[in-house]
């Protein structure tokens, strides 16, 4: 788990969010648990080279990963379950017509993390630091029974 109890209930209570500290130790020790479950899954994975999960970003005092659990921590509070949701294509249109019924692709609907719930302040906070799993890449191989590099 990143962070702990005490840190997430500070990080909460010093931008005027009081639920981490008036919830239950379990509620509040679940939620952590459910973020950093998140943040172990769909970003630290992602990290780029030379970044792990003891990385401070210069100007902040806590490590980024324990930062971001603490936000999403503050989701799963209030939403218990939010980062673990399970979707069908159908929930990523919305109705755009009447007759002969015209549904509309609405957001992001093609890429790795298209039905993953996110928050804007996560993104924005592990943007620099992690590579674009749906960017274009390049990779270099070779066909045949040896190595390139013999």
């Amino acid at each position: 788990m990143y962070g702990d109890l005490a840190g997430f209930r500070e990080y909460a209570t010093a931008r005027g969010n009081s639920a981490p500290a008036d919830a239950v130790d379990a509620d509040a020790t679940a939620a952590l648990a459910r973020a950093s479950d998140m943040i172990r899954l769909r970003y630290v994975p992602n990290l780029l080279p030379g970044y792990g999960v003891d990385f401070t970003p210069s100007g902040s005092d806590l490590p980024l990963v324990e930062e971001a659990a603490y936000i999403a921590a503050a989701i799963e509070l209030t939403t218990p379950g939010f980062f673990a949701k399970t979707y069908t294509e159908a929930e990523s249109k919305v109705l755009t017509g009447v007759g002969s019924i015209k549904w509309t692709v609405t957001g992001k609907s093609s890429g790795i993390y298209a039905y993953v719930p996110t928050s804007s302040l996560i993104d924005a906070l592990f943007w620099p630091y992690v590579a674009d799993v749906d960017a274009n890449q390049f990779t270099m191989m070779s066909v045949g029974r040896s190595s390139c590099l013999e």
